[in-house]
């Protein structure tokens, strides 16, 4: 493969943002190289060598010539070692369940040779090299989603990468799945030969759920801004006032969160439209909180994505394996850096935050049903009754509102005692991130409804928005018609949800009015 034209990406273990690693992980092969720093590299074969006198010496240090976990009090010969990392990686193998999407799997490639890369782990070079070729010629380790508890590493999921890097068990190649060995040797590459620490250095640490945690919040960050259009365009469509979205009001109560989307509505609402100017003197003073309370409810939102912000930047540059190696200090020292307590109350907080996105919007989707608050024909359709029009889409979008409450529930606060109460303390960081994921899907579903009914109030309304939301809406008809009749529904829906998805919806508005907060 030829990558004469590819993005180039130095890594040194302390360089890695959210935007990079959304970026590698959704690249296209051949458009993106990762590859270490020359320093890090001087590192990484210094702190290895510290371990190869580790190894002829023969002191025991844990991780290195001992069992693991509650074995750690076996003392293993020096000739059994690299059997010994061998056996660790097929022995943890354990994962279950669906297989993590690729851009997930990427991204946990991509943050495990960002840990290694800072040169703390005594890994060989070898390893961090291989994960790069993976990441650079496209190819995924098969890795079952269930099986981390997110405190003694995230080993399981971690393992199953492993596996793929020693040449056995599947990964997704040339989009087909292929056995390890044989996408390795299409690469004209070859598998890594564990040494001493080796495979522990490759599963020991939080990268699965710190890989969730920054898709998700790459995501959110722009899911959030698409939720302050959404509310614009119920705003006109149910020809509402907002008036309570004045500066002044967030300015007696300066939330950070809240100043920011009172400016996006400020912003998004700025130019008057055919639909504003039609009611100036109706008198309507006060809309249901719903739309009225967009900035206290927005903006608290933003604060669950800037405290997930704080940690994540922190985590994803941080070294959480064990134990880890002090060349400079000539020490090695057992430790808890893979614990992932920070990550997943980060992550359980967001889901929190996320989940009241979707639960404030069905709320704004049911008073464009109602036509006692919206003087819109019922469930936005002409001839109601012959037709049920989105009755339905409103009840597909108050259970998707429904689960994420249950989903809201905090993993973090659990916890369950594994390796014989050595291990007695445990984040459950990898099913905090889960969740957080399925709750994202859900809150794009839900915006999905809002965009299909708002868009579909214009219409019936028979006037036009601002510059900037008719960008929205004729995004959304370029993919959806106007509804004059029942129809499958679920296909708008979808099509919909692919535009908030891939940002489109976002950037028609942001190339109006300049970006959003």
């Amino acid at each position: 493969m030829n990558f004469d034209n590819a993005k180039i990406y130095q890594l040194d273990g302390t360089n890695l943002t959210i935007e990079t690693i959304y970026e590698i992980s959704n690249a296209k092969i051949g458009d993106i190289k990762v590859e270490l720093t020359q320093e890090a590299k001087e590192k990484v074969l210094k702190s290895r060598r510290f371990v190869d006198d580790i190894v002829e010496k023969g002191e025991p240090v844990y991780g290195i010539n001992t069992g693991f976990g509650a074995l750690s009090n076996k003392h293993i010969e020096k000739k059994d070692l690299s059997q010994l990392q061998y056996n660790l990686i097929r022995s943890h193998c354990t994962g279950v369940g669906n297989p993590f999407p690729t851009l997930t799997t990427r991204a946990i490639m991509l943050l495990r040779a960002n840990c290694l890369a800072s040169g703390y782990s005594g890994v060989s070079i070898e390893c961090i090299e291989l994960l790069f070729d993976f990441l650079n010629y496209g190819i995924t380790p098969v890795v079952p989603e269930k099986g981390s508890v997110g405190a003694s590493g995230d080993l399981a999921p971690l393992s199953h990468i492993a596996l793929a890097l020693i040449g056995e068990g599947e990964v997704i190649f040339d989009n087909k799945e292929v056995r390890a060995d044989f996408a390795i040797n299409q690469i004209q590459k070859q598998p890594v030969q564990l040494k001493a620490k080796d495979g522990l250095a490759l599963i020991n640490g939080t990268a699965v759920m710190a890989a969730l945690g920054s898709l998700a919040l790459y995501e959110s960050k722009r899911i959030v801004k698409i939720a302050d259009i959404a509310t614009a365009l119920t705003l006109e469509a149910v020809r509402g006032t907002k008036r309570a979205y004045d500066p002044d009001i967030s300015s007696l109560k300066p939330q950070p969160g809240q100043i920011k989307v009172a400016n996006n509505l400020t912003k998004l609402l700025s130019e008057e439209s055919e639909i504003a100017k039609s009611h100036i003197d109706c008198g309507k003073v006060q809309d249901p909180y719903s739309l009225r309370c967009v900035p206290q409810v927005h903006g608290a939102i933003r604060q669950t994505l800037q405290h997930a912000e704080d940690v994540l930047a922190v985590e994803i540059n941080s070294v959480t394996d064990n134990p880890l190696i002090f060349v400079d200090k000539n020490k090695v020292v057992s430790g808890g850096n893979f614990h992932g307590e920070a990550v997943a109350m980060c992550m359980d907080y967001l889901s929190i935050g996320l989940s009241e996105v979707a639960n404030i919007s069905e709320r704004r989707v049911e008073k464009m049903m109602n036509p006692t608050f919206s003087d819109l024909p019922a469930f936005l359709v002409k001839e109601s009754g012959l037709n049920s029009g989105l009755m339905i889409a409103h009840v597909t979008m108050a259970a998707l509102a429904s689960e994420n409450k249950y989903l809201s529930h905090p993993a973090s606060t659990d916890s369950i005692p594994t390796s014989t109460d050595k291990e007695d303390h445990v984040s459950m960081g990898v099913t905090s991130g889960r969740k957080l994921h399925e709750i994202l899907r859900n809150v794009k579903h839900c915006l999905a409804v809002e965009f299909l009914c708002n868009t579909q109030g214009l219409d019936l309304l028979e006037l036009k928005t601002n510059t900037a939301l008719n960008e929205v809406y004729k995004l959304v008809r370029k993919h959806v018609k106007p509804i004059t009749e029942d129809r499958v529904f679920s296909h708008d829906i979808n099509n919909i949800n692919k535009l908030i998805s891939n940002f489109e919806l976002l950037k028609v508005v942001e190339d109006q009015i300049g970006t959003l907060e």
